[in-house]
């Protein structure tokens, strides 16, 4: 078996082997490409090969942006379509192409990698963490009165339009834009997404209607693509780049006739929905789900790039297992800035570089992990010393899909 880099003449073969690896087949193509394989960048994929040249596994990564705590944003590997065949499982072909492929991003500079996991257990041994949460949240329409506001203060809410998908597609990725700059954990979606109709909705073109905010001056700041379905209406996705236009889309969706049931995908955990309903009971957050993977391949770099909440200093020690790397870094954070050196001093904590990657944007706690079992603090303010350094004044969320 050999792994290799592929090229333009390889998406066929690549497009085949990934869809026969996942059980499933190849739909048929529009005419401009729109599908999710569309937005396959050649030059980022992995392929592995029997002695024969047959395909028999690969992986692939996309160019993103990923927005870190404090508003800085980093160019990051998003990967995916990483499988097997099921003729040539469990011979070390998986292992092989993450490597690979992770000594490629290391080539390209990228300082952290993401992706989505198909099945939770299987990226942790490539040193990959979850470090955001995606659940639903349902409000039943008979119950959905939104409370007076106790402090007699009003968010204005706009104005709300409803658009086919195919009529707003530029106002779609325009105001995508400017709100992943603005929340951690969001990823970017290059142009050729939206050209190419890759992904879900609303980036794909399924039938979707689209509610669109537009502030007092008519400028677009949010939109909700829903769609209704057995008496609930559903929505892919709600994108707002302030309160206001939150608030308008959300009473929109609740205030919609013919639905029994308002279904909020992708609900992010800091949401005020839940404390403005009159009836706390009218809303029932569904299971959650891992959603973005994060792993750190230059941390120095990674930490570097991201904004922190207070002064002090922490010596990390950092097992990589997968690459068989151990390092240990000296973190100084000054003025919300940080500098990571290496050190021989005392660490502050050991862990794995999966939960770091797990603690990159803030959405879980170090002394979590630490009562997890999964991080050890050397002394006893160590885990409140990591607390305060990574906390973040906004939870981490990302809706994107790849």
């Amino acid at each position: 078996m050999q792994t290799r880099a592929t090229t333009e003449a390889d998406l066929d073969a690549f497009v085949d082997t990934v869809h026969t690896a996942f059980g499933r087949f190849r739909d048929g193509e529009t005419g401009d490409g729109g599908q999710w394989w569309s937005a396959l960048e050649p030059d980022r994929g992995v392929l592995a090969t029997d002695q024969d040249g047959r395909p028999v596994g690969t992986a692939a990564s996309y160019s993103f942006e990923l927005t870190l705590p404090g508003g800085g944003v980093l160019p990051v590997a998003g990967v995916t379509c990483v499988g097997v065949l099921p003729t040539h499982r469990r011979r070390g072909v998986g292992a092989a192409l993450m490597r690979r492929q992770l000594a490629g991003v290391r080539e390209r500079g990228e300082a952290v990698a993401v992706l989505l996991a198909s099945e939770a257990t299987i990226y942790g041994r490539f040193g990959y963490g979850p470090a955001t949460v995606s659940r639903r949240f349902t409000v039943q329409r008979a119950r959905a009165t939104l409370a007076v506001p106790r402090a007699g203060v009003r968010v204005p809410t706009g104005s709300v339009r409803v658009l086919p998908r195919a009529q707003c597609a530029e106002v779609l990725e325009q105001v995508y834009d400017r709100y992943r700059r603005t929340r951690p954990g969001a990823l970017s979606r290059p142009p050729r997404w939206w050209a190419r109709g890759a992904g879900r909705p609303p980036v794909s073109r399924a039938p979707r209607h689209v509610a669109v905010h537009h502030d007092a001056d008519g400028v677009a700041d949010g939109y909700a693509s829903y769609l209704l379905e057995n008496d609930a209406l559903v929505v892919d996705e709600l994108v707002a780049e302030n309160a206001a236009a939150s608030a308008g889309l959300t009473g929109f969706a609740l205030g919609h006739d013919l639905v029994d049931e308002v279904v909020f995908k992708h609900f992010p955990p800091d949401h005020p929905l839940p404390w403005q309903l009159e009836d706390p009971r009218a809303g029932q957050e569904g299971e959650a789900t891992d959603w973005l993977w994060v792993r750190l391949l230059d941390v120095p770099a990674a930490l570097a790039a991201r904004g922190w909440s207070a002064d002090g200093e922490l010596v990390l020690d950092v097992t990589d297992p997968f690459l068989a790397e151990r390092e240990r870094h000296l973190l100084t954070v000054r003025d919300g800035r940080a500098g990571c050196t290496p050190t021989t001093r005392t660490p502050d904590l050991s862990l794995d570089v999966r939960d770091l990657g797990s603690l990159y944007l803030g959405g879980v706690a170090p002394s979590t992990l630490v009562r997890a079992g999964h991080v050890r603090a050397h002394h006893p303010e160590a885990a409140a010393r990591a607390d305060a350094l990574f906390r973040v004044a906004r939870a981490p969320h990302c809706v994107h899909w790849f």
